[in-house]
């Protein structure tokens, strides 16, 4: 089934200089670029964005670690977009995550694990809308 899910290149990954390997990487699997930007976030995106972890005692260094530094905000489009991104990324938690998998190979731990991506349709038509105005998504 085709779907479109959100993916946002974390502070650590455009630090790295990452870029160009993470999004190859979702080329290299069959999935394309329906909408891209650059942004700097801010405290009332995040707040929103992460509004189900708000009052966790990493929350306030996560909101200060998505404010670091201009971030990249895309929208993959393709069969199965969402778990297939969520695949090539690898779990959450870098140090738990396989070699050959995105946060595997860059990552950190669970803060700097290079990318965020939306975890089910719901959420991505959600994070989408919350980044992009319709216009914005081709």
């Amino acid at each position: 089934m085709k779907e479109r899910t959100l993916i946002i290149l974390k502070p650590d990954c455009m630090e790295k200089r990452l870029m160009p390997e993470v999004l190859g990487r979702f080329f290299a699997a069959g999935l394309d670029i329906a909408a891209c930007k650059m942004a700097r976030l801010d405290e009332s995106v995040l707040e929103v964005h992460y509004a189900h972890i708000a009052g966790k005692p990493y929350y306030p260094p996560l909101v200060e670690f998505m404010k670091r530094r201009p971030v990249v905000i895309a929208v993959l489009e393709g069969e199965n977009a969402i778990k297939k991104v969520r695949e090539l990324l690898g779990p959450t938690n870098s140090q738990e995550a396989p070699k050959g998998t995105i946060r595997g190979d860059f990552g950190e731990n669970t803060r700097e694990n290079i990318a965020h991506a939306s975890d089910s349709p719901e959420s991505a038509a959600a994070e989408i809308a919350r980044f992009f105005a319709e216009s914005e998504v081709f």
